[in-house]
């Protein structure tokens, strides 16, 4: 059985060309997106307030494009259950699982 599954996310056009920039300048290098994700959304778990930066993430619109990236199961599973964490703060908001991926991917750029 496979360690890893893959994870899709809708993003706008230039959140998806700027994550290529940064997974090529941070030296990830085109095969190195799905540890650069990964990375994020590590990092983003590990913030205190991550429940309410994903919230701030309602100002994003035309998700145009769609995002994918190999995740390993025990990152997915820290995904799903912050989703639950998310649905029972913020019970109205949707896409939960392509709001904490857009965040974690916006956050890294951001603190880089």
């Amino acid at each position: 059985m496979p360690n890893k599954t893959k994870v899709s996310f809708a993003v706008p056009t230039n959140l998806k060309n700027e994550l290529q920039e940064h997974v090529i300048k941070d030296g990830y290098g085109l095969r190195g997106k799905s540890k650069w994700i990964s990375e994020a959304v590590e990092s983003l778990f590990e913030y205190n307030e991550f429940l309410e930066l994903i919230s701030y993430s309602d100002e994003m619109y035309g998700f145009d494009q769609i995002e994918t990236a190999v995740l390993d199961y025990s990152l997915k599973h820290k995904l799903d259950k912050a989703v639950v964490e998310i649905r029972k703060e913020f019970p109205t908001l949707e896409g939960v699982k392509s709001r904490i991926m857009r965040t974690a991917v916006l956050q890294r750029i951001l603190r880089s």
